[in-house]
């Protein structure tokens, strides 16, 4: 998940002059990229909403780089998605989910994020602005459904960096294995576990995941002094990937045994969990949910980050032509890499021997090819490196939008450093608490419960593409096809994907959201930069 920022859009006048506010300060009038419609004091604020005098197509500074077609858009996304996914979310759902029916997962898991990712593209391109779902939230329901999606999408970045950091670990120790080394038990992983057939937590022997501590620790110092990953070394690390995964495909396949593919559904086609949610609300300890669905809905981390390619709308040369290519070719290629790799990875050893945490490069060695164990791990380590970069840059960017409103602290989220530029601070907030969850949770409640925050924040997108289509002061340059099926259909898609987890998600989800609204009580609404009639 990558946002990115686009150039500042004024509103008013084509000056950009500052407005005035009633504290007697000032505001850039392109600052937030639109008017804020505000009425009353106290809680109505909870109600503003953004409202944008631009379209797009005519925002300054914008028209003038449409440089990007479909082909530029694939390579953008196949850098920025290959990684973390493929290396890391095959071993649970393979082993936990689905078994060798993790091949269809993939294919609903893709056809979902098609319908998800043009709704992005039509938000996107209707406020080309920083902030990503927190930015439409905040135009299409006002400030305290803003917040609550930008507190959604940090948690899912937290999750994120977290579950990358455990899978890092594990090709970490899987490289030293082939290297005939090994890394201490007792900080090789978290030091409890969540038990599949359960639902219970069970103590592992181990105290901290040092490996995945000390990996967020390296990319927190290289974020921390300002570098930036530019497009040759990104192009790079996507042949790097591409290569290892290209590997893993011929030699794995060509070393698959079709007894390991059957039973095919161990665990059934199914998934939903409505009975099992009512028995957890009850109080009752339930059960991991199984089935093909519920492998969708954990594989669908194998696609995160899909929704970077809605934020270059305004950048391509025919983007109703070009976007829809893009995110759809994207996908596509995506889908058929990772239905292989899953053919390879089940087809050389039983699913139920399948490793959690290094499933690719575990699946190697069991079958006797240490060499490509090795050259597997190599890949997956400098690969999961650039996603740990990537998500370690990107969320500090989204607290300074939230700061910039005034719902988080501004005078701690959005001061640079006066040498690096980069928002220090929140750089050092993000890498200590993505350690700290990284180091101590385990990978199979991390996973579940960043695909539960990333589902919901998808179908919110999917609701702020209809509610915004109401507003007819400018058309997006974009639109997502098949009027309002493709968002409704969205919509029930994710849902179900979020009935297929485990049931206890919804209330460790209901419980964290309610803790968010505390946060926005307590603080941001007192302190938030609206005040009625102003302009930010």
């Amino acid at each position: 998940m990558v946002v990115k920022d686009s150039p500042p859009i004024k509103s008013g006048a084509a000056s950009g002059e500052a407005k005035k506010t009633d504290s007697g300060g000032t505001t850039g009038a392109g600052q937030a990229s639109g008017q804020i419609a505000a009425s009353g004091v106290g809680w109505s604020r909870a109600l503003a909403r953004k409202r944008f005098d631009l379209a797009p197509e005519t925002a300054p500074g914008l028209a003038a780089s449409r440089t990007l077609g479909p082909a530029s858009l694939i390579a953008l996304g196949l850098g920025a998605l290959i990684g973390a996914g493929i290396f890391v979310s095959v071993g649970v759902a393979a082993h936990d989910k689905a078994g060798p029916a993790i091949i269809l997962s993939f294919l609903v898991a893709a056809i979902v994020c098609i319908a998800v990712a043009l709704c992005y593209c039509e938000c996107a391109s209707r406020l080309p602005v920083a902030g990503s779902a927190y930015a439409y939230a905040y135009a299409a329901i006002g400030e305290a459904g803003a917040w609550g999606v930008g507190w959604n999408l940090a948690t899912c970045y937290f999750l994120a960096a977290s579950a990358v950091a455990q899978g890092w670990s594990g090709y970490f120790q899987s490289l030293l294995g082939a290297l005939g080394a090994s890394w201490p038990k007792a900080f090789g992983g978290a030091p409890f576990d969540v038990n599949p057939a359960s639902g219970l937590f069970a103590p592992t022997g181990a105290i901290l995941d040092l490996p995945a501590l000390l990996a967020l620790a390296a990319v927190t110092v290289v974020v921390y002094r300002g570098i930036r990953v530019s497009l040759r070394v990104n192009n790079a690390l996507l042949a790097l990937k591409l290569g290892v995964l290209a590997v893993v495909i011929g030699v794995g396949l060509a070393h698959a045994k079709i007894a390991n593919w059957t039973p095919f559904a161990p665990f059934g086609y199914g998934g939903l969990n409505g009975k099992d949610l009512l028995a957890t609300l009850g109080g009752q300890t339930v059960a991991a949910s199984t089935g093909m669905l519920a492998g969708a809905a954990t594989v669908f981390f194998a696609f995160g980050g899909f929704e970077m390619l809605s934020v270059y709308s305004q950048e391509c040369r025919r983007p109703r032509r070009d976007v829809p290519i893009g995110v759809i070719g994207t996908i596509g290629i995506l889908t058929l890499i990772y239905v292989a790799v899953a053919a390879a990875v089940v087809g050389m050893v039983p699913y139920d021997h399948i490793s959690v945490k290094a499933p690719i490069s575990d699946a190697f060695r069991a079958a006797g090819m240490p060499w490509a164990q090795l050259l597997v791990a190599f890949g997956a380590v400098a690969g999961l490196s650039s996603v740990l970069l990537v998500i370690v840059m990107s969320l500090p960017r989204v607290l300074m939008a939230v700061g910039r409103d005034g719902l988080l602290p501004a005078k701690f989220f959005n001061v640079l450093h006066p040498r690096y530029q980069t928002p220090t601070k929140g750089v050092l907030f993000v890498g200590l608490t993505a350690m700290l969850a990284g180091s101590l949770l385990p990978i199979r409640l991390v996973m579940d419960a960043v695909m539960m925050a990333t589902l919901a924040g998808y179908v919110a997108v999917c609701v702020f593409t209809l509610l915004l289509r109401r507003d007819k002061s400018g058309e997006p340059i974009f639109r997502a096809p098949l009027g309002p099926i493709l968002p409704l259909f969205g919509i029930a898609a994710c849902l179900v994907l979020m009935l297929s987890l485990p049931p206890v998600n919804w209330i460790r989800l209901g419980v964290w959201w309610l803790l968010g609204f505390l946060v926005y009580a307590g603080y941001g609404r007192r302190h938030s930069v609206l005040a009625p009639g102003e302009t930010i």
